[in-house]
C-alpha cells in the first residue's frame, strides 16, 4: 500500500492522523469555512469519526474520496485538508478539493498545496485530466483555480440542493498537456529573465 506524502517549501501533505483532530476540528467547525463545502460544521466527535473512517482509505480506489492533511512544515500544525478522488468510470481522471483554515487563508497555502497535487497527479500518476467543482459564489476558490491555469468548462444552474437551498456550480478542469505546456512556458519565461 502506497503511503501518500508530498512536501512543498512550507507544507507537508500527508494522511490525517488521530492526533490531528483538534487542528482539524478548529476549522471544520467554523461556518465560514464550511459555507461552500459539501459538508457542514462538525462537532469534535464527528471530526474524530471522520479521521477514523478516512484512515482505511488510500488514493486509487475509483469513486472514493480520500482526505489528506495539509500541515505547516515549520509548526507541524494542520492548517487544512485536501481531497482526491479517481473517477468511478475512468481512472485517468481525478477530482480534487481543498479546505484551508480561516486562520491560514490568504497566505498562498492553497495554491502551494494544489500545485504539488497537480504535479503528483500529472507527473507521477500520469493522469489525463483533473477536475474541480466549485460553488459559483465561492470567488476565492474561482480565483485560485484560474491562477493555477484551470479552464472553466461548465456552469450548472441550481443543480444541487445544498444546505437548504438550490445552488449553482462551475466545473473547472485541466489536462495533463495543459499542465505540461504551462510548466514549459513558466520555465522558458524564467530562462529569459
Amino acid at each position: 500500500m502506497e503511503r501518500f506524502k508530498l512536501q512543498t517549501h512550507r507544507l507537508v501533505i500527508r494522511p490525517l492522523l488521530p492526533t490531528d483532530v483538534n487542528d482539524f476540528h478548529l476549522y471544520r467547525s467554523n461556518p465560514e469555512v464550511t459555507r461552500y463545502q459539501g459538508f457542514d460544521v462538525m462537532s469534535l466527535a464527528e471530526a474524530e469519526h471522520f479521521i477514523q473512517d478516512n484512515a482505511s482509505k488510500t488514493f486509487g480506489k475509483p469513486g472514493e474520496w480520500v482526505q489528506y492533511a495539509i500541515a505547516n512544515k515549520h509548526s507541524g500544525k494542520v492548517i487544512g485538508d485536501c481531497a482526491l478522488k479517481l473517477d468511478t468510470y475512468d481512472t485517468r481522471i481525478a477530482e480534487i478539493g481543498i479546505t484551508i483554515s480561516h486562520l491560514e487563508q490568504n497566505k498562498g497555502f492553497a495554491k502551494e498545496c494544489l500545485s504539488a497535487i497537480l504535479e503528483y497527479l500529472f507527473e507521477v500518476k500520469v493522469l489525463h485530466r483533473v477536475v474541480e467543482i466549485v460553488d459559483v459564489e465561492n470567488m476565492p476558490s474561482i480565483r485560485l483555480l484560474k491562477s493555477l491555469g484551470f479552464r472553466l468548462e461548465g456552469h450548472f444552474i441550481e443543480n444541487i440542493f445544498f444546505k437548504g437551498k438550490w445552488g449553482s456550480e462551475y466545473q473547472f478542469a485541466m489536462l495533463q498537456s495543459e499542465w505540461t505546456q504551462q510548466k514549459r512556458n513558466t520555465h522558458n519565461t524564467s530562462d529569459a529573465d
